[in-house]
């Protein structure tokens, strides 16, 4: 079996190979790792994954679940065209002025709005609809962020839902693991929600082995 560096490796070489030098992306990671903000940013292969994603999808609106340092929400607003709009919802004051400076120096401020404070307390207040959401908060809940999705959600949106694998633990009901339990919920929605046609991709990479869930809302 291969291991876990062999999936890093991996990863860097097609990096190496399918992207551009990108300082810009690289000196976020660096804001973000002196800020001393987690390193559970998406990797560069996932980030340009979504920004395909929402290319494919010709997405003018993006909502995403969960900011941090910005990282993933500057890939998804070079998606966007120039009239576009990304709104970005951060429960931390200190992550979101660190993503507010890298958004700021990527050049895509005029595109992005990072509304503060706890998702299920800010979600309500948001006005219009999403053609592209992107959930990648505390897994806890992502059953009611999924609620709130397909609510803002316009007709063909797609839902793209981050660490659902979890390393493999999301298939143990006895988990004492929150964020375990929290992505067992909100595949249990799933599977009874019929507003919402989706799959699941399991990946492995530079940020181990786990993976997302895609949905198009109907």
């Amino acid at each position: 079996m291969l291991s876990t560096n062999t999936w890093a490796q991996v990863d860097q070489y097609y990096a190496s190979k399918l992207h551009k030098t990108d300082s810009i992306m690289e000196s976020v990671l660096k804001e973000n790792s002196e800020a001393g903000l987690p390193a559970i940013d998406v990797s560069p292969n996932q980030g340009k994954f979504l920004s395909l994603l929402a290319q494919l999808k010709g997405a003018k609106s993006i909502l995403e679940i969960g900011t941090l340092g910005g990282y993933s929400t500057i890939w998804l607003a070079r998606a966007l065209p120039e009239d576009g709009r990304l709104v970005t919802l951060e429960y931390s004051e200190t992550h979101a002025k660190v993503a507010a400076r890298n958004i700021r120096n990527a050049g895509v401020e005029k595109k992005v709005e990072i509304r503060v404070g706890a998702a299920l307390d800010t979600l309500p207040s948001l006005k219009g609809t999403f053609d592209f959401i992107f959930i990648d908060a505390d897994k806890q809940n992502n059953a009611n962020y999924l609620k709130w999705a397909i609510q803002l959600a316009q007709p063909g949106a797609v839902v793209i839902t981050d660490n659902v694998v979890r390393g493999g633990r999301v298939i143990d009901e006895n988990s004492d693991d929150e964020s375990v339990q929290g992505v067992r919920s909100f595949a249990e929605m799933l599977s009874q929600e019929d507003r919402i046609d989706s799959t699941v991709v399991q990946t492995v990479g530079s940020k181990g082995y786990d993976g997302f869930v895609m949905g198009i809302v109907k």
